[in-house]
């Protein structure tokens, strides 16, 4: 098994591409989470279905539908090529939109969970001893929270390094710009080199492995938050 044939490339940019995603993720689902959590709106439902959404569509169907509306022509890929002369379909920044898109469930989810068991208590406490409610979510609620992000963080890089349908459908196959290590895998399949292909393949396996096997572990040694 010769290893040096292996590119490092689609590696190295699935890598990047998962940690800008958990990143953006982070930001944005923790607001979402956090309103789940906390409303009693009518629109929950409908917002909780929105979040989850990706879980339930195939991938090249939220691919087609990305890639039509991060194209030349989309709502959003169209301004975008206004203002920078290129569209956000078949780049990497396009690849980022779509993969924040396709992740969102997998770290929403867990922090909405996290939320809700932590319950209102703590920060009306917190709020009552004068912290404003900014203060006292990241002072108490977040703390508190840390097996909702440390889940979070995990399963939203986990699955944005081994996602196929979507950023096929959005990226292409772009050596340097958008082939990342699941591209990569059925290009060496598509060509007969299942010796690469192998080697990629147990990598990404041991790796969801190694990943689970520390959340499951570090969240028995966690607190549990009751509220």
């Amino acid at each position: 098994m010769d290893i040096s044939q292996i590119d490092a490339e689609p590696i190295w940019l699935s890598l990047k591409l998962a940690g800008l995603t958990v990143l953006i993720l982070l930001v944005l689902g923790t607001p979402i989470a956090w309103w789940l959590s906390q409303t009693r709106s009518r629109s929950k439902v409908v917002i909780e279905a929105v979040v989850a959404l990706p879980l339930v569509l195939p991938p090249t169907v939220l691919g087609f539908y990305l890639l039509i509306l991060l194209g030349p022509n989309g709502w959003v890929g169209g301004p975008v090529q206004a203002l920078t002369g290129s569209a956000l379909s078949f780049s990497f920044a396009g690849l980022v939109f779509a993969s924040t898109l396709y992740s969102l469930p997998f770290v929403v989810q867990p922090l909405h969970s996290a939320f809700e068991s932590i319950g209102k208590a703590p920060m009306e406490t917190a709020q009552s001893l004068g912290a404003s409610r900014l203060d006292a979510f990241f002072s108490v609620i977040c703390p508190l929270a840390r097996r909702g992000y440390l889940t979070a963080v995990v399963l939203g890089f986990a699955h944005t390094l081994g996602e196929f349908g979507v950023v096929l459908m959005v990226g292409g196959n772009i050596p340097g710009k958008t082939k990342v290590i699941s591209i990569e895998i059925y290009d060496r399949v598509e060509i007969l080199e299942y010796t690469q292909a192998h080697v990629l393949s147990a990598g990404l396996l041991i790796f969801s492995f190694l990943v689970l096997v520390m959340v499951y572990s570090i969240n028995r040694k966690l607190p549990v938050q009751v509220t």
